[in-house]
């Protein structure tokens, strides 16, 4: 914890100044504040307009969860189907990086004229946004695994199935842990987005209902509420990391 603290308070002052920057600009050019709220505004309309925001904050975590879970299940199978069968990884592997060349942005209208309105389209778009760093990440992980280690446990007799999850996803899990931070960001983005496409509650449709109003506080309350959802998403990950990869290494040394 203390070395958390001086480790954040560098980035937390240099924020503070940015918002005391944005303060004292905004007020001496007079800048309406449809145009730019200043920093406090922005802090008084999250406070007073909380009730009316609180629900689509739940809705956007909710539906982010969510696609993050299908996500990340499909990408480890998709990873480990690739790692253990290298002509379908061949065959494949280049497909999917080229697949990342879409815009999900152009994809998103496509799949609610395919599966409708309903919560599949927006899944789909998570989906699709967070499996892909997972998939590589992994692939990477089980590539590090040491070569001398791996020549010993075929020599003890160890099947592909016990190199597998007695070295190879051990040894993936730091690289592993990398995909899915950045996945665990990119999911509350692919919930916005995937909101545009027609949703009733989310960060999303309160974006778009304010922007549409002239509302640019109620615009950077949103834009705040996804950066602070990322950073809380972020840290999960992290503390997970942490915590399972320690376990990881007590486990080992007990063995």
């Amino acid at each position: 914890m203390i070395n958390l603290f001086r480790k954040g308070w560098r980035p937390a002052a240099v924020l503070l100044l940015l918002f005391i920057a944005w303060e004292m600009a905004v007020n001496l050019a007079e800048v309406p504040a449809w145009l730019l709220p200043p920093p406090t505004e922005i802090v008084l309309e999250a406070i007073s307009g909380w009730e009316g925001f609180s629900h689509h904050l739940q809705s956007t975590v909710m539906l982010s969860l969510l696609g993050f879970a299908i996500g990340t299940v499909i990408g480890l199978i998709t990873a480990v189907i690739l790692h253990l069968l290298p002509f379908i990884r061949e065959s494949v592997y280049p497909l999917l990086i080229l697949s990342q060349n879409v815009p999900i942005i152009v994809l998103a209208p496509l799949l609610v004229v395919w599966f409708g309105f309903g919560i599949l389209p927006k899944l789909i778009v998570i989906t699709l946004v967070c499996f892909f760093p997972i998939t590589v990440a992994a692939l990477d992980g089980f590539r590090q695994t040491p070569g001398e280690l791996r020549h010993y446990m075929l020599m003890a007799g160890a099947s592909k199935g016990q190199l597998f999850w007695k070295l190879e996803l051990p040894y993936s899990l730091p690289s592993l842990f990398s995909g899915l931070k950045i996945s665990a960001t990119y999911s509350v983005m692919g919930a916005v987005i995937s909101e545009w496409l027609g949703a009733k509650e989310g960060i999303g449709v309160y974006m778009t209902l304010a922007s549409s109003s002239f509302r640019t506080d109620r615009v950077f309350v949103a834009i705040f509420a996804i950066m602070l959802l990322s950073l809380l998403f972020f840290g999960g990950i992290l503390l997970a990391e942490r915590l399972l990869i320690k376990w990881k290494s007590r486990e080992s040394a007990r063995k």
